[in-house]
């Protein structure tokens, strides 16, 4: 699973793993609890304060056995330069710098690929998902959930400052896919979200092909969730850098709901195990 090591002076980049989008099992004496993930480009200025509000809210739940995974996609602004140095100073934090891989979804699994928790998450670097709200997610998932998806529509939520055009947009993307994807989408009132926590068993040895940046999508229709809670909160307004929101986002996501609705389809013209069963028993007594 590993895969390139990229030349650099520090020792405190980890290799970045390859191949096929498959998060593998662990073995039980190489598991700590959770593992998240931060996909970044270009947010060296965001990187660390990050981290910061992070650690206490990790360390409330689950104490020492987490670790923060950076991924970023080789920034001009130098994130993995920043993320090299907090692994450098913090055990918890690893850095991973991509050259021949670019988009977000790929970069969350990757970090997932290179990871050793029970339980995986996401959150975007740029402050706009509240660190705090880490916490809460991790324990939804203590109670048993297979997913705990932090939500702008569940109670308590919402969004801070988004101009009437980017939320027109937004709620049209999620009314599009709830029209072409409705059994799969209906299971979470976000869809869209980006910030969430998954359970490994649920997720191992399956493989991925997430498109662009939402991949929360992609786990419902491929992984193995049963249970779905959600946490509300309110998406926070950028305080540096830049928005990564563009039309490719949005046409990335449309073209991504048509290939999983072809997969749902599919998969649902495959006969289930009974079917298999009862067809296999019928011709024995034939």
């Amino acid at each position: 699973m590993r895969g390139e090591i990229l030349s650099s002076t520090s020792e405190a980049l980890t290799p970045v793993p390859s191949g096929k989008l498959i998060v593998p099992s662990r073995a039980v004496g190489e598991c700590i609890a959770f593992s998240l993930v931060v996909p970044t480009r270009n947010e060296s200025h965001n990187l660390e304060e990050l981290v910061e509000l992070l650690t206490p809210a990790l360390v409330s739940q689950v104490g020492d056995s987490y670790e923060i995974i950076v991924v970023d996609d080789n920034s001009p602004d130098g994130t993995w330069k920043v993320a090299d140095d907090l692994a450098a100073r913090d055990p918890h934090v690893i850095a991973i710098r991509r050259m021949n891989e670019r988009g977000l979804a790929t970069a969350v699994v990757r970090g997932w690929q290179a990871s050793r928790g029970s339980l995986l998450g996401v959150i975007d670097a740029d402050l706009q998902h509240p660190p705090e709200v880490t916490a809460r997610l991790i324990a939804a998932m203590q109670q048993g959930a297979d997913l705990a998806v932090a939500s702008r529509e569940a109670d308590g939520g919402g969004t801070s400052d988004w101009c009437l055009p980017r939320l027109c947009i937004s709620r049209c993307l999620r009314a599009l896919g709830k029209m072409l994807l409705p059994d799969v989408l209906n299971m979470v009132s976000d869809p869209m979200t980006g910030f969430f926590v998954i359970r490994r068993a649920a997720l191992q040895d399956v493989e991925l092909r997430p498109c662009g940046y939402k991949i929360l999508v992609e786990l419902l229709v491929r992984s193995r969730v049963r249970s779905i809670i959600e946490v509300g909160y309110v998406f926070r307004a950028r305080q540096r850098g830049e928005s990564k929101a563009s039309l490719k986002v949005f046409t990335d996501y449309v073209q991504h709901l048509l290939r999983l609705r072809a997969t749902v389809r599919e998969m649902s013209a495959e006969p289930s195990l009974p079917e298999l069963e009862s067809k296999t028993m019928a011709a024995s007594r034939e």
